[in-house]
Formats: C-alpha cells, sequence, structure tokens
C-alpha cells in the first residue's frame, strides 16, 4: 500500500527503498556501531518545563545504563570540542581573546553583559533544539547500543500526553481541528488530511516531519517487541499486531499508509541535509577524534564515502520551495518553524520513560540539527578549505545525534 510519488517531492517510495537498502543503510550502520558514534552525552534528570511530572515509568526497560566513564575512549571524555588541531588552535583563539578582552577596563558592566549575550544569541540563533549542557554533572554518557530503541511498555495516559502535546500545541493546526487520539474517531482524520492539505508548504512540511518522526519510533517498538519475557530469558522480535494497529489501511482508516509516507519524507529532509553538509566534514583539519588514530581515519574515510552517496542520491527534496515568499513573511515564518521545533525538543524532558526519553532527545537532535544546516547553506559554502569554520559549526553532540537520528 505503500508506493509510488511523494507529496511535495519529485521521489517515490521504490527509489528510496533501493537507494537505501543496498546502497546507504549497510555502510551507515557500520558507522553507528563504531566507537565515535555509539557514544552520546546526555541530561536525562531534567525537569519537565511544562507540567508537574513526577511519573517516571518503574518499568525495568524504560531503564537507561550509563557508561562507567573509563569506558568511554580517552579522546571522546577528553574533549567534546577536541576533533582536531583546528579546535585547538580556536581554543587558543578564545584564550587569546578572553586575556585581551578581560584587559579592556573602558567596557561598563553592561557593554560586557551585552557582549556576552549577544554571542549566546549568535549560537543560539540557527539552533533548532534546546540542547543539554554537556558539562552538567547530571550529563551522562550512553552507549547506544546497548540501550537500544525498542518497546519498553511505556504506554497509556502518560505517553498520549506527549504526543499530544506535541501535535496539538506544536504543528501550525488551528485549534478545531483535532488530534485523532483512538479508534472511532474516524471524522478526525478526514478534518486532519483536509488541513494537511490546504496549508503551505512548510507547515505541511513540519507537520510531516512530526508524523515521520513519530512513525518511526513507532516502528522501532513494534519491530522489536518483548514476545516473551520469563525468568530465563526474554525474547525480542516483531509484533504484526501491534505493527497493524498502527500503520493498517483499514484499521486507521486510510491514516496508516500516509504516516508511513511521512517516514520517507522525513528520511529525503535528513538525507538532502547529509549531501550539504558535506563541505564541513572534508576539511583535511576536521577528524572524528576519538584517541585511535588508525580507527578515527577509517571511519572518517567511511564518513565521506556515505555523504558522497547521499550527494549522489538522484532525486532530492527540493527544500528552495521552504520560505521562498515575501521575504519578510518567509522571516517571520522561519523564526516560527524554529520555535515550534525548539519547543518540541524540550517536551522530549517530560517523557516518563528513560529509554524513551534517550531516543526522544536523540531524534528530535538529529532532526534539529538536519534543519539547521539545511538553513545554513549560504555559510556552508563559505567554509573555508582549511582553517577553521567560524561562520558555521557542529557540535560532537549534533554530529552524533545527525547520524544516529537517520540511521533509525
Amino acid at each position: 500500500q505503500v508506493t509510488g510519488y511523494l507529496d511535495d517531492c519529485t521521489c517515490d517510495v521504490e527509489t528510496i527503498d533501493a537507494f537505501n537498502n543496498y546502497k546507504l543503510f549497510p555502510r551507515l550502520n557500520e558507522l553507528l556501531e563504531s566507537d565515535y558514534f555509539r557514544y552520546y552525552k546526555v541530561n536525562l534528570q531534567k525537569p519537565c518545563p511544562f507540567w508537574d511530572d513526577n511519573s517516571h515509568c518503574g518499568i525495568r526497560d524504560c531503564a537507561v545504563q550509563p557508561c562507567p566513564s573509563d569506558e568511554v575512549p580517552d579522546g571522546i571524555r577528553s574533549g567534546s570540542y577536541k576533533y582536531s588541531e583546528e579546535a585547538n588552535n580556536l581554543a587558543e583563539e578564545c584564550e587569546e581573546a578572553k586575556r585581551l578582552g578581560a584587559v579592556d577596563d573602558s567596557l561598563s558592566k553592561e557593554t560586557r553583559q551585552a557582549v556576552l549575550q549577544w554571542a549566546q544569541h549568535d549560537d543560539s540563533s540557527d539552533s533548532f533544539c534546546e540542547a543539554d549542557d554537556i558539562h552538567s554533572p547530571d550529563a551522562e554518557y550512553v552507549d547506544l547500543l546497548l540501550n537500544p530503541e525498542r518497546y519498553t511498555g511505556y504506554k497509556g495516559p502518560d505517553a498520549w500526553k506527549i504526543w499530544n502535546s506535541i501535535y496539538e500545541e506544536n504543528c501550525f493546526k488551528p485549534q478545531n481541528v483535532k488530534r485523532p487520539l483512538a479508534s472511532g474517531r474516524g471524522e478526525s482524520f478526514i478534518y486532519l488530511t483536509k488541513w494537511v492539505s490546504r496549508v503551505c508548504v512548510e507547515k505541511r512540511a513540519f507537520y510531516r516531519l512530526i508524523s515521520g518522526l513519530h512513525a518511526s519510533i513507532n516502528i522501532h517498538l513494534s519491530a522489536r517487541y518483548l514476545l516473551q519475557d520469563t525468568w530465563s530469558e526474554k525474547k525480542w522480535g516483531p509484533n504484526v499486531t501491534e505493527f497493524q494497529q498502527r500503520f493498517d489501511e483499514v484499521l486507521t482508516r486510510g491514516e496508516g499508509p500516509r504516516r508511513l509516507k511521512n517516514l520517507y519524507f522525513l528520511y529525503l529532509i535528513e538525507l538532502r541535509a547529509l549531501s550539504k553538509v558535506l563541505p564541513f566534514f572534508e576539511r583535511p583539519g576536521f577528524q572524528l577524534y576519538t584517541g585511535n588514530e588508525s580507527q578515527d581515519a577509517e571511519m572518517k574515510h567511511l564518513l565521506l564515502e556515505i555523504l558522497h552517496l547521499a550527494k549522489s542520491f538522484p532525486l532530492h527534496f527540493d527544500e528552495n520551495s521552504f520560505f521562498a515568499g515575501n521575504k519578510k513573511e518567509a522571516a517571520k515564518l522561519k523564526e516560527e518553524f524554529r520555535l515550534h521545533f525548539k519547543n518540541i525538543s524540550k517536551i522530549m524532558d517530560c517523557v516518563g520513560c528513560f529509554k524513551c526519553r534517550l531516543w526522544g532527545k536523540l531524534q528530535t537532535q538529529g532532526l534539529g540539527t538536519a534543519l539547521k544546516i539545511l538553513f545554513s547553506e549560504n555559510l556552508i559554502e563559505k567554509i573555508p578549505e582549511s582553517g577553521p569554520s567560524y561562520g558555521f559549526q557542529l557540535t560532537r553532540q549534533e554530529i552524533v545525534a545527525l547520524f544516529n537520528a537517520f540511521g533509525r
């Protein structure tokens, strides 16, 4: 049932399947198993900023095992920023600037504060995510291979509350169009479908990205479902019934295949971002720094192979249709887009199941990074072939999230 062309794209499902399954995914999987990409630093203790929530999931499978710090490679621990000589030079320049700044007494306290705030604003103005403070004592490294995304038993009112607040408050949706909450509310599907088809391409794309992310999460928990739980063993595997309840055309009144097509749309957006960010990673000064030189060089080679492959894809999504109208209106819409998405990244701190929270935060940061890349095309084009890239930067957290989210 999921076949043919995708709305708002020149691409079709079959082209993506062939490209992904035979060319891209096997290489990407190998990359994600490497040390650089398997360790993600995350703060799972942040309080929910939107409502008082103490309803943490007590189920065993909701727990996340953080890494003992001696298991994390030295290169990753010694500096999330230490990628290369270039980063060290940058650090020295910052030290120099601080020293010079400290001497300049002609700046009043207020001016100094304002300068600081502007610098912070510059860092955050292109960010689509509320990033964790990785220097917080609550932030810990997690081995993603040992904490896979799968069914945890977290469901019911708490889980619904998360998705409802994402769709109801953050998808540009008019109040009278309700999100379908349960079976038997078929009229909601019809209203939602009509609304999505009527709005501008940007708002429609935003809704489809969130729907694609939701579909991805639901597919993973259906594909890695707890089929058997006895004292002697646990068995995980595909639960077809669970999958059908969420995606079967008849059971979802036509909505299921559309959700799956939104997942393909999400794939195209993230693939496009990978093809655009190639110049950032191609610079000789950039390395995937873990401290193991031969493995780092090998993984950079594989990373560039994947990015060149992404660039070679014949039917990319054309992001130039985004924000292409009246300049003032376009700027306003882009800012709304950014703030809506930032809000969604904050909602992830309200997820009661820690494993779901981990993968929710990682995937929203990955998608947020993809959006940041697509909206920074001019800056990426200006990156010098050698020397520091002042205009456009990605942190290690963003890099790990971007590739792992795409891997999902």
